[in-house]
């Protein structure tokens, strides 16, 4: 099936979105490798997640590749919700990479596909979807390399400065984000994060729990009181 293509920059995060419906499906966006890791404990964990966005009637965002963890995640939900409840947005330049066959992709087993020129592209355009979401719609980290650290601290990073308000969760899969959830801790002590910003990422254990942070996400009040509809 073609790819749908885009190559322009959407307008701001917050201008273009309307306020949230609540009768609107929730939106997860999920940040995590293009491997699938040394233990199986992470695919099998990528798999619960996908259960449970079909479960509670959850669509996915995601980068767009169809391997590692990224690629199981969004292959199960496409089987379990159909490929309606996908949508992979993926930089031309990763296709080589984070694709089975580059250039191609099986829409009906992983999803709607949107090609962008570049990864800020990628990452504003996913942002725009959990932002339009219904209520319990967030940012969910699972296992990852560098990539999957950067994107879940910029939107960490967006919500303490009022961009947004959605709900960053760690699946913390395995002890995987032990060291992260405890830097903060030290952040926190250290004095360069206040102890109620310091909650603006929470921790999930199962892929159950995930939902449940999501939906029972509050925003923190010390957050930054800023302006960014003029951006």
């Amino acid at each position: 099936m073609a790819l749908n293509t885009t190559s322009t920059l959407p307008k701001g995060l917050l201008d273009s979105a309307p306020p949230m419906n609540p009768n609107k499906s929730p939106v997860v966006c999920v940040f995590c490798g293009a491997s699938p890791g040394t233990s199986p404990v992470h695919l099998e964990a990528a798999r619960s997640l996908a259960q449970a966005l079909h479960n509670h009637n959850i669509s996915l965002v995601y980068g767009g590749g169809t391997v590692g963890l990224m690629g199981e995640v969004a292959r199960t939900l496409a089987k379990l919700s159909g490929p309606a409840a996908v949508h992979g947005i993926m930089p031309e330049a990763l296709l080589e990479l984070e694709r089975e066959r580059e250039g191609h992709i099986d829409e009906e087993r992983y999803g709607r596909t949107t090609l962008v020129p570049d990864m800020h592209t990628r990452k504003k355009l996913m942002a725009k979807e959990v932002i339009e979401g219904g209520p319990g719609s967030g940012f969910v980290a699972m296992s990852g390399g560098f990539g999957t650290l950067e994107e879940l601290m910029e939107v960490i990073t967006w919500n303490q400065l009022g961009i947004h308000g959605k709900g960053v969760v760690a699946f913390n899969v395995d002890g995987y984000f032990d060291g992260l959830i405890q830097w903060v801790r030290t952040a926190v002590s250290a004095g360069f994060i206040t102890p109620g910003n310091a909650g603006i990422l929470v921790e999930a254990l199962d892929a159950e729990e995930v939902v449940q942070q999501l939906k029972e996400y509050r925003v923190s009040e010390d957050r930054f009181k800023l302006d960014w509809s003029q951006g």
